[in-house]
């Protein structure tokens, strides 16, 4: 039985306007994301990656094509709050606790006291927060800051979960950890998470399917569908397998150049 995707672009394309003369961020996207799908976005700086994720959540509109999200508009999606957004940097407010960022969008959303207690317990635990609820930002690592920024995006329970790129700040060992722990997340939640990232090994490592896009204007050059299992130990990035995706990520960043 086939389902329908969950996000659906066709023909997508965006340019912006500005003084000097008209950028083109996105050219004729065609992709679809079914449910439970981790996809990552791979590809220069520049290419459209993080203004395709915004677009996928109603912060940029395009100018041609459509784009469709649980069947919807994004932003009738955007309106029904149907995916959660963490930025590359963690954005947390430094006068509210750890609890008190989590609690933010549920109390603009009005969910009442006693679910937003169990809201905040509960994604806490998610992201190995136990017990950090009345810390304040500073008092936290920058990993551990953008575990509490993945907790509040989780906190109202929507089944899509766009990330840019936030672990792109943090060293190689705590990058690491936090792509164990994402994995882990993603099999215990069943979200469909969209992913922009810089690093080839974490793309291969994180997603069952990786869309390679080239230099502006954005287009996209592979959608490669994962063959590595679900169940992923750091150790599998040693594989033949995890090497001969990586190589074709390359390959495809490279043709993505030769078009310019």
């Amino acid at each position: 039985m086939t389902t329908d995707p969950v996000i659906s672009a066709k023909n997508l394309s965006l340019t912006f306007q500005t003084n000097d003369g008209p950028v083109h961020a996105l050219k004729d996207v065609n992709l679809e994301i079914n449910k439970g799908d981790f996809v990552s976005f791979i590809g220069p700086s520049g290419c459209g990656k993080t203004t395709f994720l915004r677009v996928m959540a109603d912060l940029e509109k395009p100018t041609a094509g459509e784009i469709t999200v649980n069947g919807v508009s994004a932003e009738d999606a955007r309106r029904a709050r149907a995916y959660g957004y963490v930025f590359q940097h963690a954005g947390l407010y430094p006068w509210r606790t750890i609890g008190g960022n989590i609690r933010l969008p549920l109390e603009i959303m009005g969910v009442s006291k006693s679910e937003q207690d169990a809201a905040v317990k509960e994604v806490l635990e998610m992201v190995h927060l136990d017990g950090f609820e009345k810390k304040y930002p500073w008092q936290l690592s920058g990993g551990m800051q953008q575990r509490a920024s993945i907790a509040r995006a989780l906190a109202f329970h929507a089944d899509i979960l766009l990330m840019d790129e936030p672990f792109g700040a943090l060293d190689e060992i705590v990058r690491d950890h936090l792509n164990e722990q994402l994995l882990e997340l993603w099999a215990r939640t069943n979200k469909t998470i969209g992913f922009v990232t810089h690093s080839i090994p974490e793309a291969v490592y994180l997603s069952t399917k990786i869309v390679v896009m080239s230099p502006r204007p954005g287009r996209i050059t592979d959608v490669i569908e994962s063959t590595l299992p679900k169940e992923r130990p750091l150790e599998i990035r040693d594989s033949p397998e995890f090497i001969e995706i990586a190589h074709r990520v390359r390959d495809g960043l490279r043709a993505g150049h030769a078009h310019d």
